[in-house]
């Protein structure tokens, strides 16, 4: 489960600066499709490359987006926007989301040819789901969540005008129900970044070499090319899919942070490189991945209501060793110092998440892959009477294709830190929903909210309060 998890970070005891620009992610962007429906076109996406605050060229090489980039995508997002549906007027707590009239929505677009109006594609403004009603009566299933009307933020991303959190897509959902039954024996969806085992290899003979050199900068270069690009793996979700870039960005996005390369934005969440004593050891390679946990998903008794609650995204470490025949997954001593960076990874990511919106936009990905678990592992559309095949089936309703990440160049980052060398793998992303669809209580008090939900829908419109 936990192995190639990513990139190289390298401190030295030369007293230096950062001296190697990484590639960076400076805030997350966001599909929005205006101007074609889907399977029209490929999407007719406005920067439709220009996911996480990153862009992938032809070769599939990850690049920063400039911030001037940025910000001319925000300007063409709004003018895109404009005249568009928006959402809710104004923030509900408990928006609902009707998907019988999500597919009627699309269909109708198919059959004329038509645009996907943008509160179609943000699922009426929904921030996250917090329950699933089951419609045996109207045929349907409904989310529902706080839900707010959309603007486009200084970066670009498409937000709740409160809270200026990344709303919810309506592509990631497809994607979760067309991949949740290959998620449930392939180990659930994942992404990494990792060094080849030659690469490895390469590096081993420049570390030898590194004493005699007393030029950091060539050392780092020396480093870098020594390990080459590192390469991009993505499971459980179709690599060139906007989830699958979200995992890609939230990924890389957490090796930065944990590298020092630029900082989190919160000032109790400092970079690992700054926790890292002058008494460390030698070759000591904590690695960090990111994790989903929830409360026991809620139930009523007639399984028509389901509640989903206490979704914590949660940092986790184990060391590393690279030996001669190649890195070893938990092979080194345990490191304290990783682990209280993970404590305080995980105690700030609600904080880190409003001010780097891609780990917002993981936790919207990993709530609809767990709604994508229950809605197959319940049959609740077969329960309701719903015929989700209009959305599920590719030949009918082709998405937008983004470029397929393969390679994030490596970056050689040094610090002061005793006399030795350390050598870090950092990064990933990896969850299983069918996990989180087995332990279920029951819980006679949320059946209110099925009659309440289901009372105030409207005779028109996909959403409602």
């Amino acid at each position: 489960m936990h192995s190639r998890r990513n990139a190289l970070l390298i401190m030295m005891r030369e007293g230096i600066e950062e001296s190697v620009k990484g590639l960076g992610l400076a805030a997350v962007g966001v599909l929005l499709v205006v101007g074609q429906a889907f399977g029209q076109g490929g999407g007719g996406l406005v920067g439709n490359q220009a996911v996480g605050g990153i862009s992938v060229d032809a070769d599939g090489i990850v690049r920063n987006l400039d911030p001037q980039v940025l910000e001319t995508l925000a300007v063409k997002r709004r003018e895109a926007l404009a005249g568009q549906p928006l959402g809710s007027d104004g923030r509900h707590d408990l928006q609902k989301v009707s998907l019988r009239r999500i597919l009627d929505a699309v269909e109708l677009a198919k059959t004329n040819g038509s645009e996907l109006p943008a509160d179609v594609l943000t699922l009426g403004g929904l921030e996250r789901i917090e329950y699933l009603f089951v419609d045996t009566d109207g045929h349907d299933l409904v989310l529902a969540g706080p839900g707010d009307t959309a603007i486009i933020d200084a970066g670009g991303n498409l937000v709740a005008a409160t809270s200026g959190r990344p709303l919810l897509l309506l592509e990631d959902l497809i994607v979760s129900l067309r991949a949740i039954d290959a998620a449930r024996m392939g180990g659930g969806m994942q992404c990494s970044i990792d060094p080849s085992p030659e690469g490895l290899a390469r590096l081993q003979a420049v570390l030898r070499q590194a004493g005699a050199n007393r030029n950091p900068q060539q050392t780092f270069q020396a480093m870098e090319k020594a390990v080459g690009p590192q390469q991009i793996s993505v499971d459980g979700v179709p690599a060139d899919s906007h989830f699958a870039q979200v995992l890609v960005a939230a990924d890389y996005h957490l090796k930065r942070i944990g590298m020092g390369l630029e900082p989190s934005g919160i000032k109790s969440l400092p970079s690992y490189l700054s926790m890292v004593p002058a008494t460390v050891g030698s070759k000591m390679l904590p690695r960090f991945w990111l994790e989903a946990r929830y409360e026991p998903i809620a139930r009523d008794p007639d399984e028509l209501t389901w509640k989903l609650a206490g979704r914590q995204m949660v940092c986790l470490t184990e060391s590393d060793l690279l030996a001669r025949e190649g890195l070893k997954r938990g092979g080194g001593r345990p490191d304290a110092v990783a682990a209280r960076w993970c404590e305080q990874m995980t105690s700030n990511y609600e904080n880190l998440a409003k001010v780097q919106p891609v780990f917002a936009e993981l936790s919207n990905c990993v709530d609809l892959a767990v709604v994508a678990a229950l809605i197959e592992g319940r049959q609740l559309a077969e329960r309701a009477g719903l015929d989700l095949s209009p959305l599920l089936d590719a030949t009918r309703l082709p998405l937008p294709s983004y470029a397929v990440p393969s390679q994030v160049p490596t970056v050689a980052h040094g610090l002061k830190r005793g006399s030795r060398w350390v050598v870090s793998a950092s990064g990933g992303v990896q969850f299983q929903p069918w996990a989180f669809v087995e332990e279920v209580v029951e819980d006679e008090e949320i059946a209110a909210q099925h009659k309440l939900a289901l009372a105030d829908r409207p005779d028109t419109g996909f959403y409602w309060d």
